[in-house]
């Protein structure tokens, strides 16, 4: 009875344990630190940039000589999208965890419920109900504006554009979708003056329906383009008119897609400032009445506190406080664009 000998598989090379990554990290994260206070840098910014660069020549050297040049030149790519990763997530949790702790003082229902009204902006007190109104209303006149019109475009540059028509309109698009907020507003502004009108959340809503637009006409244009031509070809093949084959095959298919796109570009303008500033001029008491008269909307609250707070305490807590409310307001917008998008999106066969 002959017993069989396993022979090592020579094609495989030393390798580094699963751990090793984490290692170099604190190895070079505890290094970092020892240079940084033996060399008096007090920044925990260059703190970080020094460990970042300790860890991957670190792996470069670890995997160099265990593995290999081959496989350390993979793991060195591996490495640089880990610290481009960090250094990107970093300010981004840096940002919104100093909004929380600075923002939760004074976020509570009567902040919620309640407007500035008579209560100066140095003064305790007071709260955003006016605001929240007032950027509901603008930002969903502008969502109905912008909405159908950039679906519509979107659907004539995929479905019938042809030619020198719609060579100008995909140019246009791509100028608009660089255009300044700032802009915008002076557009509309520039018609308020010729017309005689005064400010008003629907003026706003404008500004905020053209900066809307484009973001919407490049995200529907992309979604109806993922839609198989085997599909409309199917239907047309059946006789059915092509405005019909849009409407019940292909806008059903991507309407996932589409709808993730809207949200995204409501979430863009939700936090707009120079138009809102120039056209809606702000108000401390509620006007549920976008048509007539000066509005409130969040970005512009969060301005005018800082702006006007004369180094009061108070009113950098509502500005903070602002500013979380209308971050949980973008991050609602995308968590439902998610939703939506999983919901909507076609079901694979088996």
């Amino acid at each position: 009875m002959s017993t069989a000998v396993q022979h090592p598989n020579s094609l495989q090379g030393a390798r580094l344990p699963k751990w090793s990554p984490w290692a170099i990290a604190a190895g070079s994260l505890a290094v970092s630190i020892g240079v940084s206070l033996a060399a008096g840098i007090d920044s925990k910014i260059q703190w970080g940039l020094i460990a970042a660069l300790l860890f991957v020549f670190g792996t470069y050297g670890t995997a160099a000589k265990v593995e290999g040049k081959r496989q350390a030149k993979d793991r060195i790519a591996t490495s640089l999208v880990w610290v481009a990763f960090l250094l990107a997530v970093v300010p981004l949790v840096s940002l919104v965890w100093t909004t929380v702790v600075r923002g939760i003082k004074v976020l509570d229902v009567y902040f919620l419920t309640h407007s500035m009204g008579v209560v100066a902006d140095s003064e305790p007190g007071g709260g955003i109900y006016h605001a929240i109104i007032g950027t509901l209303e603008q930002v969903g006149i502008a969502t109905l504006i912008a909405a159908p019109v950039g679906v519509l475009t979107a659907i004539y540059l995929v479905e019938y554009g042809r030619g020198a028509l719609a060579r100008a309109v995909t140019f246009f698009v791509d100028v608009m979708t660089g255009i300044p907020s700032i802009v915008a507003g002076l557009f509309i502004l520039s018609l308020l003056l010729i017309f005689d009108l005064g400010f008003s959340g629907f003026a706003g809503a404008l500004a905020l329906a053209i900066l809307m637009m484009p973001v919407v006409v490049r995200s529907t244009e992309e979604m109806l383009k993922l839609v198989p031509n085997e599909l409309r070809e199917a239907s047309l093949a059946l006789g059915v008119p092509k405005w019909r084959t849009i409407l019940k095959v292909v806008l059903p298919t991507a309407i996932g897609g589409i709808t993730t796109g809207v949200m995204l570009a409501v979430a863009r303008i939700a936090g707009e400032t120079a138009p809102v500033l120039l056209l809606v001029f702000g108000n401390p008491f509620i006007n549920n009445n976008p048509f007539e008269g000066a509005q409130a909307s969040l970005p512009l609250y969060i301005y005018q506190q800082y702006a006007n707070s004369a180094g009061s305490e108070a009113a950098y807590d509502r500005a903070w406080a602002a500013a979380l409310t209308l971050i949980a307001f973008v991050m609602i917008l995308n968590l439902a664009a998610r939703g939506i998008a999983r919901w909507k999106a076609p079901k694979a066969g088996r």
